[in-house]
């Protein structure tokens, strides 16, 4: 695992995100509630997945569910550019006035569905998904450039494999799986309607 990320984890404040009386249960290793049914991720989860995508600073990055911004604000230390999507407007306002106390300069905000990415500022090098969804989501790879990893829930509610979907220079797809994880759904078009 890449030791610099591990120690920006590890300076990470995750109690800086939590605006409920969960605050006091930042420190655990698991999944917290974070309001509108949605939760902020389990710390080793958060740094395994973002371990996987081997980000740099040449990397544009889209995130789809900006939730707290925890796991935005370590994508934004390791990479170019991060386009963050948040279908929840008290969530994406949230996250982006703690992110923006932080004094990050590189993401930009999108209030939108976030199942269907955001194609305007696509190709992306990085794409990470952290809200489940019932199958990879087509929409979302075709916004992966070559040579691009993305890392993605898919399976049914309660719990999925965690995939990682790499897309070679000829444009070609490789899937693995990491292991098994439990998110929350995905809304939108493109994710869990009902």
């Amino acid at each position: 695992m890449d030791q610099k990320l591990v120690d920006f984890f590890k300076s990470l404040d995750r109690s800086f995100f939590i605006d409920n009386e969960f605050k006091e249960h930042a420190y655990l290793d698991r999944p917290l509630p974070i309001g509108y049914e949605q939760t902020i991720s389990q710390p080793s989860l958060v740094l395994k997945m973002t371990d996987r995508l081997a980000l740099d600073k040449t990397c544009r990055v889209l995130e789809i569910g900006t939730g707290s911004g925890y796991q935005t604000v370590i994508l934004a230390e390791f990479s170019g550019e991060v386009y963050t999507v948040e279908r929840i407007r008290e969530l994406a306002e949230s996250a982006r006035k703690k992110l923006e106390q932080l004094g990050y300069t590189n993401i930009c905000y999108l209030i939108d569905d976030g199942s269907a990415g955001w194609e305007e500022h696509a190709p992306y090098d990085r794409i990470i998904v952290t809200a489940a969804a019932e199958i990879i989501p087509e929409t979302l790879v075709n916004q992966l450039g070559a040579g691009g990893i993305m890392i993605v829930p898919v399976g049914p509610r309660r719990m999925q494999q965690l995939k990682l979907i790499a897309r070679d220079l000829k444009g070609e797809l490789h899937i693995d799986t990491i292991g098994e994880v439990a998110f929350v759904e995905m809304k939108g078009k493109y994710g869990w309607t009902d």
